[in-house]
């Protein structure tokens, strides 16, 4: 079995298709894992929901903020946004049956070596205390306090861990964490509004805050960490041991797979015209 990762579909599902056609992809003998994401801002959201469900276990992926918030606006906690391209799975006959199973997809999967989260590990956590968190909300998301976690599931505080946190506060931080994080200081504390790359001139400058993958005395520097979310690195090399597979197909770049077992990388480039 080949293990391929996809960075973020965001509902293009073309892209894919001819991804996987290059590699030869066979659901009974390989499997396809996306890094969260799987939908919005593309125009195949549904299609998108629909393929990989279909897969069967020849298909996973961790929740990304864009999977979180479909859920959320299903739950009717939140509206949808004019940039939003959901309403066709809303609207969907099988709607139900889709957001049922997005919503048992986990936040963090260990898969050999490789550690895949959707946005990143904090620089205070190590892969351990990251899987750990990420089983607390997955637990709630599969309980009856899921409506309640959509409730409270968006905003920028609290911007510091700690263990004293509980209950919506705490949910959000993880969450925050493992599926919005970009820039954030060495102790973890998040910086949630500038999303642009390093290098770029209208980037991040407040002091102390650095991309979550760049301090020095990261406790999971060690471990392979393969993450998506942020479109702005256009996957570029970011250091050892990491994999950053966004690389904005959605925005007009390419899309990326990865096979797990080789390393080697495929991309998909936007059809001219």
């Amino acid at each position: 079995m080949t293990d391929y990762v996809v960075g973020d579909i965001q509902g293009c599902l073309d892209p894919l298709l001819k991804l996987l056609d290059r590699v030869n992809f066979e659901p009974a003998t390989d499997r396809l894992i996306a890094v969260g994401d799987l939908i919005n801002r593309g125009p195949q959201s549904l299609e998108t929901l629909r393929f990989c469900k279909q897969l069967g276990n020849s298909f996973n992926s961790v929740l990304g903020n864009h999977d979180l918030h479909l859920l959320a606006i299903s739950q009717g906690v939140r509206s949808a946004t004019p940039k939003d391209t959901l309403n066709n799975i809303l609207d969907a006959p099988d709607r139900d049956e889709l957001l049922g199973w997005l919503q048992q997809l986990p936040l963090l999967l260990s898969i050999g070596d490789y550690t895949l989260v959707h946005a990143g590990i904090p620089p205070n956590w190590s892969i351990a205390t990251a899987a750990s968190m990420a089983r607390e909300v997955e637990a709630v998301l599969q309980s009856d306090q899921a409506s309640i976690y959509f409730q409270h599931m968006y905003g920028n505080q609290p911007d510091s861990w700690s263990d004293n946190l509980e209950g919506p506060e705490r949910w959000r931080l993880i969450t925050n964490y493992l599926t919005r994080m970009r820039y954030c200081t060495s102790s973890g504390q998040l910086e949630l509004t500038a999303k642009t790359a390093p290098n770029n001139s209208q980037g991040l400058l407040i002091a102390d805050f650095a991309p979550w993958y760049s301090h020095q005395q990261r406790l999971a520097a060690e471990d392979k960490i393969v993450f998506g979310h942020w479109a702005a690195l256009e996957g570029k090399d970011c250091g050892s041991n990491l994999f950053a597979m966004d690389t904005g197909y959605v925005w007009g770049g390419a899309m990326r797979l990865m096979n797990l077992d080789s390393g080697e990388q495929y991309h998909q480039n936007a059809d001219p015209g």
